[in-house]
């Protein structure tokens, strides 16, 4: 993944060395930069929940087509939620360092055209889950309610991130339910372990941005949390572990997928040990690097 951009020492989110800027023609950059598709760890964060959740709900292998098309979706709607928070936050991201420069606070792109790119974005991610059972495709449409929400929740709680784990997680549902055609007690487990993940990863990222947070009127965990960050993290952790484990034992999971779930309990705790809450750069590259937890409890839930 691409660092960001570095401009006389100013701390941006727009990469000024990554493919958009090297390959892109330019009256596309700013759509892409809105999709944030130069930083791919936000549609990770979106699949892994309805990756695990399809793993955990097949009998042997999941379908290709249904990892695929859980996949493009992620990617999709990432970037459609992208531009719905771009657009809600406009005023506040101008007056914020790390995300003065995206295209909408830029000038780069309008409202209308964001918005027009937002609802295309949504379109096809409409076509994809139409494919799915009827189920899964009601499970789908409920999850727009945490995705319109989110972004005004910062204007009223300290918690905004608990709002983002609603959303962000929803495909522990989706998942299931489009392998299934029901909900149980596995998947509802994984989803309430998934907002205890994103408590934690989200409280990081949000330390990025407390200064200027405080002076804008921006609420935050990380504001309401400050120099107790640290355990406070080991508590969102270890709630995640325990929850993702009790969804392992719910789905009738082997012993392998708490194999892999001890060494993504690893991670975390590198995580949560090492975080400097004070320097952007690391808390960036600590909440980067929930990737890797992706990864290994997938793999673990695969092998299982």
């Amino acid at each position: 993944m691409e660092s960001p951009g570095r401009d006389e020492g100013s701390f941006t989110d727009i990469p000024d060395s990554g493919w958009i800027a090297r390959h892109a023609p330019d009256r596309l950059r700013p759509y892409l930069r809105l999709a944030r598709l130069d930083r791919p760890i936000g549609t990770w964060l979106l699949l892994w929940p309805c990756w695990w959740s399809l793993a955990m709900a097949s009998e042997g292998m999941p379908s290709i087509w249904l990892l695929a098309g859980f996949a493009v979706g992620a990617l999709v709607m990432r970037g459609a939620g992208c531009a719905w928070n771009d657009i809600t936050d406009r005023d506040f991201d101008g007056q914020v360092e790390r995300t003065r420069t995206r295209p909408i606070p830029s000038g780069d792109l309008s409202i209308p055209q964001a918005g027009a790119f937002m609802l295309l974005l949504a379109l096809i991610g409409l076509n994809i889950l139409l494919r799915f059972n009827n189920f899964a495709i009601l499970i789908g449409v409920m999850s727009l309610a945490p995705v319109v929400i989110y972004p005004f929740m910062k204007r009223i709680t300290w918690w905004p991130q608990v709002f983002l784990g609603l959303a962000f997680n929803w495909g522990a549902l989706l998942g299931w339910a489009a392998v299934r055609g029901e909900l149980g007690p596995a998947p509802v487990l994984l989803y309430l372990g998934g907002i205890a993940w994103t408590l934690g990863y989200d409280t990081i990222y949000a330390h990025q941005d407390k200064v200027d947070d405080a002076l804008i009127g921006v609420k935050s965990s990380a504001r309401a949390l400050g120099a107790h960050t640290r355990p406070v993290l080991w508590l969102f952790y270890s709630l995640a572990i325990v929850l993702f484990g009790l969804a392992g034992w719910a789905a009738e999971m082997s012993p392998i997928f708490l194999a892999g779930l001890a060494l993504a309990a690893l991670q975390l705790a590198w995580q949560a040990g090492r975080v400097n809450i004070d320097d952007p750069e690391d808390c960036l590259a600590k909440f980067r690097s929930n990737t890797w937890f992706g990864w290994l409890v997938f793999g673990g839930a695969l092998l299982a």
